[in-house]
């Protein structure tokens, strides 16, 4: 296990895939904090020292898109990793983020991308 692990906020509206997602996370040594919608989302990311991002793009009122916009403005260093349903998202919503991938592509595409985004330095 990690011994000083990296703090990973994940947040979803879908209850289940934000459960599962937080336990491939914890298994692999990281720690989580998860929010279910992107008001939430944005209080946990103002309130923690957290090193990465695991956002869901479809949600109501806020998507993730806008949520990687409104975090960007305070903590622009912090890595976005956006997931999504949908293959084709519009440009201004990809260029946002570090990474995108579908949510089919599974735990190991998602471990891989979250560890090689934590591994780029931070620009401080």
């Amino acid at each position: 296990m990690n011994q000083n692990p990296h703090l990973i906020l994940c947040i979803d509206d879908e209850k289940i895939g934000l459960h599962v997602r937080q336990k491939v996370l914890q298994r692999a040594g990281y720690a989580v904090l998860t929010a279910e919608d992107g008001p939430r989302g944005l209080e946990v990311f103002s309130q923690h020292p957290v090193d990465a991002v695991i956002l869901d793009y479809s949600m109501p009122g806020m998507d993730g898109g806008q949520l990687a916009a409104r975090m960007r403005q305070t903590k622009p260093e912090i890595p976005i990793l956006l997931l999504s349903a949908y293959m084709d998202l519009p440009p201004e919503v990809t260029s946002i983020v570090d990474c995108f991938i579908t949510k089919g592509e599974g735990a190991p595409i998602l471990l891989n991308k979250l560890e090689t985004l934590l591994a780029i330095p931070a620009n401080h």
